[in-house]
Order: C-alpha cells, then structure tokens, then sequence
C-alpha cells in the first residue's frame, strides 16, 4: 500500500468545507458521494492521509472541491483532472502540496483551445531520470500552458543541483504531463530549505529568455521525504514579468475573400491563403460571420449569413469546385473556368449567380463522383459522425426544392416532423434519393476543406472565430424537427439603439428555455461541439438573449412593441401603488389625437383620416379593424405598391407614420390580462406629452425602474442556468457581443464565466463616455475599430463632423480642426491604440487596417460597408477588391502591421 497525504491552501469561511474526489477508491472512483472531506490543519491549511494499492498509486487523478453548507452548492476547481503517478517500489509514502486553482483566474483561459491547439503546441520533451542519487525525494511540478514551442520551462535555485542562480546551469523541466511541467530532483536534509524560481528558456538560443517575478519559492523539509517518501511540490502559475498575453486578428466574411481560385465569392480554400498572409502581419486570429446554410429562397435574400436553415450544416457557397474535383467532361470543365473568371471579375458578390452557377457544378460533379464518394471510408466515418443532423438537412432541403419553399407548414404529408417518415424518404432504394444524396456529397466536401483550412491554420499558429448567431431561422430544419424548443408565435430582435431607432425585428422565433432545460440543453451542446470541429474561438451573437430576449409579437413589424423575456411585469395594483391610476384604453391603446394627425401627415392627413382611421369621439381616432396592427398595415401597403399605383418613396413614407400612430402606447398587454410592460421609449410619444405633470413623474421613476434595476438579478439568475452548461460543452474560447442596452448583471457575469466582451470604440459600456479609450477595456475582452453591422473607420469619418472633431481631439489628442477624409496616417493612429491596448485581442476588420495605406485601401469608403442593421432587406455581398495573392505580394504593407503588433507586444511568443 501506499499512503498519500493531501494538503492544500484555502481560505475558507464559516459552513464551507473542502474535499477531494478521485479515481482511487480511497479518493471515491469519482463518485461525488463518495468524497473524502479534508481537515483544517491550522490557518488556511487543509489535509487528509489516505491509502492506495500500489496498482491505483502508479497513476492516479483527482481534483478538490469546495461545498458550501449555507448554500448547498459544490464549486469544483478550475480545469482538468489533476495527475501523479507514484513509482511503489522506490516511495511508500507520499505528501502533495497543492494550490487552490480558481475559477476566475485570467491565465485559466490559456488553456482553452486556441493556445492548446495552435499557439502553445509543444514538440514534446521526455520525462527525466532525477537529479541527484540520493538523499531526500521531491517533484516539482508547475501548470503553466504559456510556453511557445520553442520554449521549455526551466529551474534555477540555490542549490547546486539548480544551478546556484547561475544562467547557464538552468534545469530544464519534462513536458510529457503538459501543461504541467516536471522536475524530480534529490536533496540532503542539511541542504534544506531550498529557493528557486522558474524561468523561460528559449531552445533556438539557448538562453534563459524570462525570470518569473516576485519572491523566490521556497521548498521546506518534509515529513514525507525524511522518510524516503517522495514530496510532490505542486506550484501554480509563472509570474510573468512581461505582462498578459494579447493577440490581434483580422476579421472579414468568408464570402467577402477574393482569390484568383475562387468563383465569384470567399470560399474555405482562400482561408489558407488568408492564414499565410495573417503569419506576415502577425495576426493570430481570423474572425469570420456565420458559414451556415442560408439557402431558403435561391434569390439574394439569402446572403443573410444569421439565417441559416440549418445550425450544423455549412453554405454550399463555400465549397471550392476544383477541390470537389475536375468534370471528366473537358468543354463543360471549361466552360465553367469561364464563368468562374467572369463571376471573378466582378466588384461585388452575386450570390444569385454563383450559387446558380455552383449549384449546376454539383450536380455534374455528384453525378460523376458518387459511386466513388459515398463508398468510400471517409464518407462513412463522415456521415456516421453527423447522420444525426445530416439525414434530415439532405430531406428538408429536398422538400424545400420540391414544394417551391422553406416553410414547412406547406409540405402536405410532411409540414409534421416524422423521423420515421423522413428516414423513409430518405432511404437509397426512393427513386429521388440522388435528390437526397447530393447534400451529403456537398457537406462532406464542404466539411473536409473547412476541417483543412483550420488544421492549416493551427499549424501555422493562426486559429478561426466563429459566429454563433442568437436565434435560428423560421422556416429551418431545427424548428421542422423540433417546434417544442423554440416560441414560434414569437418574433426575436432588439429595442431600439444606435443601429435602428424603432428597433430591431429578426424575425426568428426565440427560445424556449423551459423546453430546452428538460434536457440539459442537449440541442445547444451538440451545436457548440459541431463548431469545435472548425473553430478554437466563436462569437456570441448578442450574448444578452441569454439574459432576456426582446421578443416581439407575431403582429408587429417594428421593435418597438417588443419587451423583454423573461421579464417581471406590473400588476394594475403594483402600478396603483407606484402613484398611477391605469386605464387601459388610454394607456395601451394607440393615443390618436386630430392634432397630431396635422402635425404628422400635413396635407396627407385627410387622405389617412378617409382611408386607414375612424374617430370614435371628436378629435379621438382609432384604427379601422382592417388596420389594427402594423402587420396589417403592411400587407395593405404592399398591396398598394405591387398595384402601381402609387410612388414607392411616399409609400415609405406613409408606412413608417402609420407605424408611428400604432406605436403611440406607454404599457403592452401581456399574456395576463392584469400585467402589462412599460412600452420602451414612450417618451417619445403624443401619449407621454400630454400626461400630467404627476402622471409624467411616477412614469419616469416607473421606466428607470423597470428597464434599470428590476429585472438586474433576476436576469442574471436566467443567465447562469443556461451560460455554464453551454460553455462546458467545448474547450473553446468564448467570446460574447454584448452591446446595446446591457443589463447591469452582464458584465458580472461575463466576468465570472469568463467570457470576453466586446469594445466597439464608438459604442463605450460606460454612459460617461462618448468614445472607448482603447487604453480603458479590460483584459478580458476584444477591442476593435468597427463591427460589420457598423460603418468602417474611413466611412464612419464621414457621418458626423462635430462627433469627429471631438474624437479628433480627445481621443487622438490632436489640435485644430480634424482633416476631411479619414486620411492614412488617422487610421494608423487609431490602430496603433488598440494594438497598445491591455485588451487580450485587438481584432480589426480588413478595411480598416487596408485603410493605413493609401495604395491599398479602397477609393470609396461606402464601398465598405458589410451590413446596415436598420435595413432588414439588406444584401450582404462586400467583397474584398484585392485578392489575397496580391495581398501576400504587398510586402512594405505586411511589414508595417507585423511592426505594429510587435512593438505593441502582440507577437510575443508566449
């Protein structure tokens, strides 16, 4: 037998006790019920003694944690199971002195998947024979992942085994346990206590490159070891001198890369290209939007990338033809290369065309390839990995061809998911089971060149973000198959803001959570894992929908009649006794007074009064029946337009007035007759001006208090049942948007999840602020320019004079009036500050780094742009209009960003 005695540091405080849980019998065989609870030896010390047979005690896990009694709750420790391994024939006896890891710790997040999986990848250096031949036995062990591959951690001390403080005599440590690194190393008990600390050593140089910092560390006498024991010395966390590690990327849309291999749009093979050209500058990191399939239509409608008809399956968009491989047909081969240069040429995407022109590729290309293809190993381990998503995606999007539309609920015998019908339909001996098929063949293309651009990437030390879009389309295969997980008499979107002053309206139906946790967010987990097989770090969309959602009425067009869910709504008596008397038809009926129709429509107010109004008492109006939501309203409209018989621009018009009229309420009813919601932003009504001075007052205190303080702990609680489940799901990095109207619980909680936040320059979370000083953000967060739902730095330069002259002048501490155009030498400057900035990445969209270089930038500015939130029929189709080989070609261009990121500490090898 062996015994193992366990001690650890902790500061506990009343009814919080520590255990140990394992995989020898003695620490439980992980049964948490079966834990063995440590005793307090005296200040933060805590310990316990146990005994294993020799078999568990040659390589054994655990890991501690912490119940807290007042509470009922267990918090494990951060990270993997601990590990030692204990040779029984040289020690039967065994103390481990370990530390505490917390959850909250920064440096946790170094051993999430981008540093474990591409920028800390170690060569591998084997385990030791100890240092020295006798006298007392100890291991020194240290958990540090940030150590670049040409690096190795290494012991200097004041023993003569450790070199004496001297350089040259550094030990190096093993890494065959990474990240946790390795030392035994014999001592005589008149040679104790022993200091040392850890260094960086550079294996190319051969020199010690970085001391850890702070005091020495001190290795006392122990009981154990005296016996001819082994001591295990389990340290925690270098203490770099150098400062955090901070990284910078470059972001754009697939669909927006140009190479000259490509066929009128980005594809996953130009990710290579653009990995190559991020090694030059020195960007770590490539962030793309969403690469689901949006295919709903087959028109340019669906270029909106946060539509996808499918959360696993990738666009077909993406795939590169030459790497499907070549039609043994030599002139239709060529005639494709034709249409692939003329699509090439062109300034912008046309999505119509090129998926037209793909989509007649496939077709040839599966018709020749099949039999090879389907048969072969790979595909079946492809499709025994993914069958669960895949078979019904290859059926819906067979249907959706079939009936001429996505929405499901006009498929005959199939508007009604049946995994028996589908699987039936589906089976190869259907006479239309190519029909089926063919989207096989497509996604396991598609998968196998996203899984090589992001091997690639990897091995060059550069990993992909990823997009995780908040809601999911409507009419997809995730609502087809499963309804119950989703509010489908729902609209998702967001209160008004910066990007739209009437809000947003996504159109997606939100979540149901209630639903979802039945099983433990199975739906969310399978989602997160299919990205980890192409992305170590993802973006959440609009990380507040964990939080609450704005979710709008099936009736409505405009955000503004939305409100939060969950949410804690008024009672009739809760707002009696805030000091107002309710009456529900004046305050959740359109207030529609006659001289607000004149001061509205003008000369038009007769023609809305005959047409779309009735007055129920003089000077009072309401809608006709006919006219009574926006919904409605918009349909008629619609009508009028599709007529002829009216101009289009005074239809606009027309519309967005109605609009205003149907949104002239305080309260929105809710499900309960008795609850309403304030209505966001009714300050800005007829209804609120003419209230009463009192009225006025108590529905001031009412909407801080409703839309402020609330809801702050109960959207919170919300939030942790769902964001932890997720997050455990992968090892990747996570980072969340969250701008907007941010609940005061967010970045608490985005803090303790460690989850990064975003710092859009122009949209600070700080109300005192009118711009981010890059200086300011967080280390945990990403600092940038521009999002693609905003205008990019030249474009925005040019949208307000007075907003620039104030940044001009407090933000790039220049004097005099701001230059017209934002000029190189402006972008660079602000560049420069974020590369600077203590943020852990300073990520950049394209165009504004191509904006420092008056050569290469674009000529226009609005040329730029990628999205414009408050058009919700925008078409996405930017397109770089340089291609990645001249990219790699401008070298003066690619050393001038690559200086950039060095000077500011962003290349630093760990």
């Amino acid at each position: 037998m062996i015994k193992v005695r366990f001690n650890i540091d902790y500061r506990t405080v009343w009814g919080q006790r520590l255990f140990i849980c394992g995989s020898a019998k003695s620490l439980g065989s992980w049964d948490e019920a079966r834990a063995v609870p440590l005793v307090p030896t005296g200040g933060d010390q805590w310990s316990i003694a146990v005994e294993m047979d020799e078999a568990e005690g040659k390589s054994f896990d655990y890991k501690y944690y912490l119940l807290d009694e007042r509470f009922g709750t267990t918090e494990w420790e951060f990270g993997n199971k601990r590990r030692q391994a204990v040779d029984a024939s040289r020690h039967k006896t065994v103390e481990v002195r370990d530390y505490w890891r917390p959850s909250t710790n920064d440096q946790n997040l170094l051993n999430t998947s981008p540093f474990m999986q591409a920028f800390f990848r170690q060569k591998g250096a084997p385990k030791k024979e100890a240092l020295g031949t006798q006298g007392l036995s100890y291991r020194l062990q240290l958990r540090l992942p940030r150590v670049g591959e040409d690096y190795q951690v290494g012991v200097i001390g004041n023993h003569k085994v450790l070199g004496e403080w001297k350089e040259g005599k550094v030990v190096l440590m093993s890494n065959a346990q990474f990240p946790v690194w390795e030392l035994d190393v014999y001592f005589a008990l008149e040679e104790l206590p022993v200091e040392y600390k850890y260094v960086l050593y550079n294996t190319k140089t051969k020199r010690v490159e970085e001391w850890e910092g702070g005091e020495n560390r001190y290795l006392p006498r122990s009981v154990s070891a005296q016996e001819g024991g082994l001591t295990i010395q389990a340290d925690e966390h270098f203490r770099f001198q150098s400062g955090n590690w901070r990284g910078a990327g470059v972001a754009i849309p697939v669909f927006s890369l140009r190479s000259e291999s490509g066929t009128g749009v980005g594809e996953f093979e130009d990710i290579k290209k653009l990995v190559d050209w991020s090694v030059k500058t020195g960007n770590k990191l490539i962030q793309v939007l969403p690469v689901n399939d949006t295919i709903a239509s087959h028109t340019w409608v669906d270029s909106y990338p946060y539509a996808g008809i499918s959360v696993f399956a990738l666009h077909p968009i993406y795939v590169n033809l030459q790497a499907m491989g070549a039609l043994s047909d030599g002139k239709k081969q060529r005639e494709f290369d034709k249409k692939r240069i003329a699509l090439n040429r062109l300034d912008h995407v046309d999505h119509e065309q090129v998926m037209n022109t793909k989509a007649e590729y496939f077709k040839l290309a599966y018709a020749e390839h099949k039999e090879v293809v389907l048969k072969s190993k790979e595909f079946k381990t492809f499709f025994a990995q993914n069958g669960h998503w895949l078979l019904p995606y290859a059926v819906f999007s067979c249907l959706r061809d079939r009936f001429g539309t996505p929405d499901f609920s006009q498929w005959p015998q199939y508007s009604v998911y049946s995994e028996k019908e589908v699987a039936k339909f589906a089976d190869p001996r259907q006479k239309h089971y190519d029909d089926v098929a063919i989207h096989y063949f497509i996604q396991f293309h598609l998968d196998k060149q996203l899984k090589e651009a992001t091997a690639y990437a990897r091995q060059k030390g550069v990993v992909l973000k990823g997009d995780i879009p908040i809601g999911i389309f409507r009419n997809s295969v995730d609502a087809w198959i499963a309804p119950r997980l989703y509010n489908m008499d729902s609209q998702a979107g967001a209160p008004p803001d910066d990007f739209s002053v009437t809000g947003q309206n996504w159109g997606f139906p939100t979540y149901n959570w209630e639903e979802m946790a039945k099983d433990d967010y199975a739906w969310w987990k399978e989602r997160l894992k299919k990205m980890a097989d192409y992305f170590d770090v993802f973006r959440i969309d609009h990380i507040l929908g964990f939080f609450r959602i704005w979710e709008i009425p099936m009736h409505a067009v405009e955000g503004l009649f939305g409100h939060f869910n969950p949410c804690l709504p008024f009672s009739v008596d809760e707002l009696g006794n805030w000091g107002l008397q309710f009456n529900k038809e004046r305050y959740c009926e359109p207030y529609i007074r006659a001289y607000m129709l004149s001061e509205i429509f003008g000369t038009h107010s007769g023609k809305v009064k005959e047409t779309y109004l009735e007055e129920f008492e003089e000077g009072k109006y309401r809608f006709k029946e006919q006219y009574n939501t926006q919904r409605a309203l918009s349909a008629r409209i619609e009508e009028i337009k599709q007529s002829g018989n009216a101009d289009d621009e005074h239809l606009i018009w027309l519309r967005s007035q109605l609009f205003r009229l149907h949104a002239e309420v305080l309260f929105l009813p809710t499900d309960d007759a008795s609850m309403f919601n304030p209505r966001i932003g009714f300050h800005s009504t007829y209804s609120y001006r003419d209230l009463d001075d009192q009225s006025k007052e108590v529905m001031n205190r009412l909407y801080v208090h409703y839309f402020y303080k609330r809801h702050n702990d109960f959207w919170k609680d919300r939030a942790m049942e769902k964001l932890p489940a997720l997050k455990a799901a992968t090892n990747m990095l996570i980072c969340g948007e969250d701008l907007g109207m941010v609940p005061e619980s967010v970045p608490g909680v985005m803090a303790e999840l460690q989850i990064l936040s975003l710092a859009v320059q122009r949209m600070p979370n700080n109300p005192d602020w009118e711009f981010w000083p890059p200086s300011q953000t967080p280390y945990l967060s990403v600092t940038t320019t521009s999002s693609h739902d905003t205008s990019t730095l030249r474009g925005w330069w040019e949208e307000d004079r007075q907003e620039v002259q104030r940044f001009f002048n407090s933000i790039l501490k220049q004097a005099g009036e701001a230059p017209i155009h934002c000029e190189p030498w402006i972008a660079s400057e602000i560049i420069r500050q974020h590369m600077e900035a203590p943020a852990m990445w300073a990520i950049f969209p394209i165009q504004d780094l191509l904006a420092t270089d008056e050569r290469l930038r674009r000529a226009s500015p609005g040329e730029e742009r990628i999205n414009v939130p408050a058009n919700s029929q925008h078409y996405w189709k930017y397109r770089l209009h340089l291609t990645l080989e001249e990219l790699l070609k401008e070298g003066d261009f690619s050393n001038y960003l690559r200086k950039l990121a060095d000077e500011s500490g962003r290349i630093r090898p760990y």
